[in-house]
């Protein structure tokens, strides 16, 4: 468990425990211009979801939302494609 996971092709999830300075429990999406490469095996990483967990336990049922989310082909699609941030928020909202 380093400081990321790579949820999904294109989707990486950096994040801090508390005893690495988290506060408080919060995501937040980052939507890249350009493809960052985490690993030799992704093909580039475009959208990041950010997650701070102020313990051990408060994130699962985001999580485990979150993770139904991306298992949706048409719906990582979209995400993928975004253009701004209104387009993230809808798509994740219809969704």
């Amino acid at each position: 468990n380093g400081p990321y996971y790579i949820l999904a092709p294109g989707v990486a999830m950096p994040h801090a425990r508390p005893e690495c300075g988290a506060l408080k429990t919060g995501m937040s999406l980052t939507l890249l211009r350009q493809d960052v490469q985490f690993t030799d095996e992704d093909n580039g990483i475009k959208l990041l979801i950010g997650l701070s967990a102020a313990d051990s336990d408060s994130h699962i049922g985001a999580i485990q939302a979150l993770s139904e989310l991306l298992c949706e082909e048409d719906v990582l699609a979209a995400l993928l494609a975004a253009k701004s941030e209104k387009e993230l928020a809808d798509i994740i909202a219809r969704a």
